[in-house]
């Protein structure tokens, strides 16, 4: 691709030995560096990434993806990197969509670029499993409405893992969260260190909807009540910073408490 900011993209992965092998080559098309994490994968995940011209990290353990989302902010900050693409190993997203990142970083008017499955319709969109459209549409609306203007854009889809982050602006963020819940504090942060956000059109996949969470989070209420907790805890953390910002709500919730992930 054409000289201008540096960008990585990189690629938490958890036993995607099936796809792996399609995913990677279809990355490194777009001539960027990619960095593999393989969050304790127990199948042939790391072997088949180790033969690609990528840069692989192998966590012996399952730490979770917000421990993994991180690592994958240090390593960037700690390479130099102006920008950090994420995407998923599970073919959910489509590497052909790294130029539209990467013309969204180059325009230069954001500090996080979230995909959206949501913000308009793609001729290869599948329906979403019906309680993760749910808990999605639910969760969304609750951070739009806690955060008001805060991040500069309405989102739509809160959940989406196809990013793009100023590795800089993200520096001053404070994560803490391991799981999936890890999208609920991350907006939060970003709301109270006035990362401007914007949200791209990317296509709606579900290629295996019988994959499973973990950790107790495959029951849909359990699921919304780890993440509105998250969410509720996250407010209260930064409350502060919060309430001066013009345009921004912040609201409690009387059946909740908590902070973490997505």
């Amino acid at each position: 691709m054409p000289s201008g900011p540096s960008i990585l993209v990189a690629i938490p992965a958890h036993n995607e030995a099936e796809s792996v092998d399609r995913v990677l080559p279809a990355a490194l098309e777009h001539g960027l560096p990619v960095l593999l994490i393989d969050d304790g994968s127990t199948d042939r995940t790391a072997v088949l990434a180790s033969a690609w011209p990528v840069e692989l990290v192998r966590n012996p353990i399952n730490v979770g993806y917000g421990r993994v989302m991180r690592d994958i902010l240090a390593f960037g900050a700690s390479r130099g990197f102006d920008w950090i693409i994420t995407m998923d190993c599970d073919e959910q997203h489509e590497p052909r969509f790294i130029p539209e990142f990467v013309r969204a970083i180059r325009a230069d008017t954001a500090d996080v670029i979230s995909g959206s499955r949501y913000l308009k319709r793609h001729a290869s969109d599948q329906p979403a499993p019906s309680h993760r459209r749910e808990i999605n549409k639910s969760l969304t609306a609750e951070i739009n409405t806690a955060l008001g203007t805060r991040l500069g854009c309405t989102l739509t889809d809160s959940f989406c893992g196809f990013k793009a982050y100023r590795t800089h602006a993200c520096s001053a963020l404070h994560l803490d969260a391991d799981g999936y819940d890890f999208p609920m504090q991350f907006w939060v942060q970003a709301a109270a260190n006035r990362l401007r956000t914007r949200e791209i059109a990317v296509p709606r996949l579900y290629l295996d909807p019988s994959r499973t969470f973990g950790d107790g989070l495959d029951d849909p209420d359990q699921r919304l009540s780890v993440y509105r907790a998250t969410l509720a805890r996250e407010i209260e953390r930064c409350r502060g910073r919060l309430a001066g910002a013009a345009g921004v709500g912040i609201t409690r919730r009387r059946t909740t408490a908590g902070c973490a992930r997505a």
